[in-house]
């Protein structure tokens, strides 16, 4: 019988999401390259594909939260400390889909650089804040996280509570910058300018069995499309269960999705859209109200901006992506987009959103550049822990 391949690894959570963290260095040599023999690895180890949808035999969990794996590497571009590629699992078929980042677990890679020692040390203070400078690559943009650290270790507990995780721990501010310019290899901008593809902050979209919908299609953090709640009979504070468990209000969701794809110009046509669930995300909001959040929290109407749910690999998500709400916080900053005028409109460099867990702050800031919408950065604060470190087997 073939032996297993043991490869060091560290299980880690990056805001509400969990994922499997390799040094590109540990990886076998095969897979220290794209393609079918890195994506064939990192389905076993994560436990894909799964028809019975627990991934029981891998480090998955069954949600797109928990399918996820990430390659950090020594920096190839100058003024940054490490190179970070992330890798979205497919659950139920043989696919890794590498079109995007993952905002949440953004969060834990500046921790896992300094353990796994990828930052110079003497960028490290015994006590403060390090700061490391990550290159996404996945969409060629930079990310500032800020570590805590304490006797020269980063420093994992805390005080600060971030709704869908259950436990406090230190905080971890993250900068998005430039969050809104083309992606590499995505497309994106073809129909117009980068952060806005159509060039317009609200669209038409048709969607055949859906109707003509209003949207507001962005590229920042990740492509996102934002339409409102009651236009497709919502309120926009419902929670997993009553989208999740409703199979002809996921078909709808996809449907949109596919179609606003096709329309942002990321993919050519529909069929290439539905092979590519991680990008575009799809999002419905509404002006604020107060609901029960899913740990039982009341979330009161003045708690915050507006309400926003967001579904990821054709789910709604249980809390929020941390790179859509990098797209809320863009979209917000920009006057006319849905997503400001749920928040009651006008000019903001800050805005908070209900979500399912809870809620979220995040800011940005936003200015016009020879009449082209252009976001500096997005903020905000997220926290991580190693959960386990070690060796997995594949």
């Amino acid at each position: 019988m073939n032996t297993q391949t043991r490869i060091p690894a560290t299980y880690m959570r990056g805001g509400t999401s969990k994922g499997v963290f390799f040094r590109l260095q540990d990886l076998p040599p095969a897979a220290q390259s794209p393609g079918a023999a890195r994506d064939a690895l990192l389905l076993r180890v994560i436990g894909s594909p799964d028809p019975y949808g627990k991934q029981i035999d891998g480090m998955g969990n069954g949600t797109s939260s928990t399918s996820k794996a990430v390659i950090v590497a020594a920096a190839t571009q100058p003024d940054h400390d490490v190179d970070y590629l992330f890798g979205q699992v497919a659950i139920d078929r043989p696919f890794v889909d590498w079109s995007g980042n993952c905002g949440n677990l953004s969060a834990a890679v500046g921790a896992f650089a300094i353990h796994a020692g990828l930052v110079d040390q003497a960028r490290i203070p015994r006590d403060g804040v390090a700061v490391v400078r990550i290159w996404q690559a996945n969409i060629g943009r930079t990310i500032v996280a800020h570590i805590p650290v304490a006797a020269g270790q980063v420093q994992e507990l805390g005080d600060f509570e971030l709704d869908g995780v259950t436990f406090p721990a230190a905080e971890v501010v993250l900068e998005f910058m430039d969050p809104a310019a083309e992606e590499e290899g995505s497309g994106a901008g073809q129909a117009g300018s980068a952060m806005f593809p159509t060039g317009r902050v609200v669209d038409e979209l048709d969607v055949p069995g859906v109707g003509t919908l209003r949207a507001t299609m962005i590229n920042a953090g990740i492509p996102t499309i934002f339409i409102e709640a009651q236009a497709v009979g919502y309120t926009g504070a419902e929670l997993q269960d009553a989208i999740n468990n409703d199979a002809r209000a996921l078909a709808m969701f996809e449907t949109i999705r596919v179609h606003g794809a096709v329309r942002m110009g990321l993919v050519s046509d529909i069929g290439q859209a539905a092979q590519r669930q991680h990008t575009p995300k799809v999002a419905f909001v509404a002006p604020p109200a107060s609901y029960t959040a899913s740990s039982g929290k009341q979330v009161a109407t003045n708690d915050i901006d507006l309400l926003v749910r967001a579904l990821s690999m054709g789910k709604l998500h249980h809390a929020m992506m941390g790179t859509a709400a990098v797209a809320i916080g863009a979209a917000a900053a920009i006057p006319g987009t849905l997503v400001n005028q749920a928040a009651g409109g006008g000019a903001r460099e800050a805005v908070r959103f209900g979500h399912p867990s809870g809620t979220l702050r995040v800011g940005a800031e936003a200015a016009q550049h020879d009449g082209q919408w252009r976001v500096v950065k997005a903020v905000m604060s997220r926290s991580a822990r190693i959960l386990m470190e070690g060796w997995v087997r594949a």
